[in-house]
């Protein structure tokens, strides 16, 4: 408190800015998670592992099936690399078709930078 003045100076210190409050955007790398097509899986395979996998609804992974089956491949998600990563590790887990007895493992799946 200051007495017996008629002004009052108050100064004050911007902070230094710390790595910890760095504001700077930060571009975090983007992967898409792209189904490949062979000839031992079955439509019906892919819908269920889509939606099983993905959440996806029957009519979305059907049309996820059309284009893999028609272009060779499908971009199934856009995301982060371990996100991704998840995702792939899922679909080559999921196992053979049992509808077509020559199936002996899951589809290949590879990932992508996005960017």
């Amino acid at each position: 408190m200051v007495s017996n003045a008629d002004e009052v100076i108050v100064t004050t210190r911007k902070p230094k800015p710390s790595k910890e409050t760095d504001t700077r955007e930060k571009h975090i790398p983007r992967y898409h998670v792209v189904l490949l097509d062979d000839n031992d899986h079955t439509y019906e395979y892919v819908i269920e592992m889509l939606g099983e996998l993905f959440g996806y609804p029957v009519e979305k992974a059907f049309l996820l099936a059309c284009e893999v089956d028609l272009t060779g491949r499908a971009i199934l998600l856009t995301t982060t690399k371990e996100h991704a990563e998840l995702k792939q590790e899922q679909i080559h887990a999921y196992g053979p078709d049992p509808r077509i007895p020559r199936c002996k493992g899951s589809m290949t799946c590879i990932l992508e930078p996005a960017d």
